[in-house]
């Protein structure tokens, strides 16, 4: 079962919505209770597969709403040319790659990797992205502790 530390303020579905307004974007109807759960922070476990080729990472951070440093809109902005079109960035790993929800069909509700050392010129290219999970319970359900050290 992952716990979430240092998550930041609870949320409302009114904020969530305002959030959504302002930002132009339609979040799935699990992570929205992701966010009205948890709003952000540091998983525990935090480890999780990328793929065969790509082995594993770890999670970083979640991104929340509102007034904190790993805030969803701003980590939306940074991203808003980079990634392809139906994907937002919620989380990050240490190296700077991110893990994004996809926003919009045929990809919505699904988790995707985005390596950063690997970026496309063509944001819709998706070359560099892996799949993670079919939602962010699946994601969760898969994040584990590494006990190789």
């Amino acid at each position: 079962m992952v716990q979430i530390e240092s998550s930041h303020n609870k949320l409302s579905l009114e904020e969530i919505r305002q959030f959504e307004t302002e930002n132009n974007v339609k979040l799935t109807e699990k992570y929205k209770k992701f966010l009205l759960k948890w709003n952000g922070g540091s998983p525990e476990p935090s480890v999780f597969d990328i793929s065969d080729e790509q082995g594993k990472s770890v999670l970083n951070v979640f991104n929340g709403i509102g007034d904190m440093y790993d805030n969803l809109e701003k980590v939306i902005d940074i991203y808003e040319y980079r990634l392809p079109d139906g994907f937002i960035p919620i989380a990050d790993d240490p190296a700077g790659n991110v893990i994004c929800l996809g926003t919009k069909d045929p990809y919505m509700d699904n988790i995707y990797f985005w390596d950063h050392e690997q970026e496309p010129e063509e944001p819709n290219d998706m070359s560099n992205m892996d799949f993670l999970a079919h939602d962010i319970n699946e994601f969760l359900d898969k994040l584990y502790e590494d006990n190789e050290e």
